[in-house]
């Protein structure tokens, strides 16, 4: 498998994007859409969290 492959799976096990170890030795593998939509939605929450009034 391609370094660079292998160094993205680290940095997103290290950010917890990835959370099961194993991946890594699945890289080439197509992933379920189910770990796209969760990363996706994590992803968003990150960047836009839900507003809390203080009033």
């Amino acid at each position: 498998m391609e370094e660079w492959k292998v160094a993205l799976g680290r940095k997103a096990l290290e950010t917890g994007m990835l959370k099961d170890p194993q991946w890594l030795d699945r890289l080439d593998e197509p992933m379920p859409l189910w770990v796209l939509l969760e990363l996706a939605f994590t992803l968003i929450e990150k960047l836009d969290p839900p507003t809390i009034s203080y009033d």
